[in-house]
């Protein structure tokens, strides 16, 4: 299997579209989704799904942009595009937490070693109430491989590489409802089938997915092969 989207709940899913598209230089394609190219023939998808009401949740799931010197002219970029600023109790910190246009946080990094060469999507981190458990079952689920990420996580990438890293970080609390962002891998083949300690929590219906969950709870989609 190969981590191909990052899909968020949206109440206007082609507005978001256009932000995400502009704020990281992606290609837009099908309405509300965009590709990322991060090198090598590598990508990644990102999506946006309709949904009626906004969602209340702490984002177990979130988007770290790069920044590192260009920081601040990064920060005016994304204001200029419909951001603001948010204040999710951060207090102090190096990092600039901004909001998208539906609310949904994010940050623009500060100057960090392990974020060389990302592209603008600097990290994916995803809460874990078991950092070096999950990273194995990512790394499984995925093919990407562990790399050396911000203290106190545990950080993976596309082997090639490139692109952004997927940082494993401790939870404050448990998950409880749905995430308003979640990642689908697909398969490479028809027989493949999530690793050990992935739980299935919907049935396919007439849908090219499979809903499940890894071991903290976040949901991930499992997509049929592509076909080409």
């Amino acid at each position: 299997m190969h981590l191909e989207n990052v899909v968020r709940d949206a109440r206007d899913p082609e507005l978001l579209g256009r932000f995400w598209a502009a704020a990281l230089g992606a290609d837009p394609f099908d309405g509300a989704c965009s590709r990322l190219h991060l090198g090598g023939g590598a990508w990644l998808d990102l999506c946006f799904q309709p949904v009626p009401d906004a969602p209340t949740d702490d984002p177990r799931l979130h988007l770290d942009l790069l920044g590192g010197h260009r920081q601040a002219a990064v920060v005016e970029e994304l204001l200029a595009l419909g951001a603001t600023h948010a204040d999710i109790g951060q207090g102090d910190v190096p990092w600039v937490v901004l909001a998208d246009p539906e609310g949904t946080p994010f940050c623009v990094m500060d100057e960090r070693p392990e974020y060389t060469a990302t592209g603008p999507l600097a990290a994916l981190p995803l809460d874990s109430a078991d950092p070096d458990r999950d990273a194995a079952f990512w790394a499984a689920l995925t093919g990407w491989v562990p790399v050396e990420g911000t203290p106190g996580t545990r950080a993976l990438r596309h082997p090639a590489g490139v692109g952004p890293l997927l940082e494993l970080c401790p939870e404050t609390s448990p998950h409880t409802a749905k995430n308003r962002l979640h990642l689908d891998v697909r398969k490479d083949t028809a027989d493949d089938e999530p690793p050990q300690g992935a739980r299935r929590i919907h049935d396919p219906y007439d849908l090219p997915w499979v809903v499940y969950a890894d071991p903290s709870g976040n949901e991930f989609c499992v997509l049929e092969p592509s076909g080409d």
